[in-house]
């Protein structure tokens, strides 16, 4: 059974190889994303090298083995299936779970996830749009677009969030974007590409182009 750093460890290398597929993830991207030192990076890396979790060679990055990436598939899923928890049944917002359930996906009892799942009505995709691996670790991979990407007059449902970052997320509750929502592209304006977007036909709203590259619109 690996450790919560270790599976912290598994479950951020596989994310980071899911933001760019077919490539090795470096060790200093790893390093950035757990805000640790590159050498303690290394340190870890050779020690699930070591238990066939995944394969690392030097100055090339690392890749998940099948057994390591199924590991670092069931933290994503606890993780997930909580922040679910954690926003429809305790009032949580989204912009609130994450550290919450950082702790909560360490939990080891097969059995209560199967039981969280159901009591949650199996649900598909987490507060932020991300997908919930199924308990089979197959991931569900919806087509997406940036909403950047729009052009004027084209229109879509806001289903999820590329920066998760409490900043951004209460940015988007301040102008009322959430998960659901149809957005139309209005005008983009040609100094900066930041858009006029209506909201559900109702109002609208001025986001930058760095926004509207942090949204995805089905």
């Amino acid at each position: 059974m690996p450790s919560h750093t270790e599976e912290n460890y598994l479950k951020t290398i596989y994310k980071l190889a899911e933001a760019e597929p077919g490539q090795d993830v470096s060790t200093n991207r790893i390093a950035a994303a757990l805000t640790t030192r590159a050498a303690s990076v290394t340190d870890m890396l050779r020690r699930l090298a070591e238990k066939e979790l995944l394969r690392y060679e030097k100055y090339r990055g690392v890749q998940l083995t099948t057994e390591g990436r199924r590991l670092a598939l069931l933290t994503v899923r606890k993780h997930r299936l909580w922040e679910v928890f954690l926003v429809q049944q305790l009032g949580f917002n989204w912009d609130e779970v994450h550290e919450v359930a950082e702790e909560l996906e360490h939990v080891q009892s097969p059995l209560l996830m199967q039981r969280l799942d159901a009591f949650l009505n199996f649900p598909t995709f987490d507060p932020h749009g991300d997908p919930i691996p199924a308990e089979d670790g197959a991931v569900r991979r919806p087509v997406h677009r940036l909403l950047a990407d729009l052009a004027v007059g084209e229109q879509g449902i806001l289903a999820a969030v590329k920066d998760t970052s409490a900043p951004f997320l209460q940015y988007l509750d301040k102008v009322g974007l959430a998960l659901g929502v149809q957005l139309k592209v209005l005008d983009k304006v040609a100094f900066d590409n930041s858009l006029e977007l209506r909201i559900n036909r109702e109002c609208t709203v001025l986001i930058s182009a760095e926004v509207g590259r942090n949204l995805f619109i089905t």
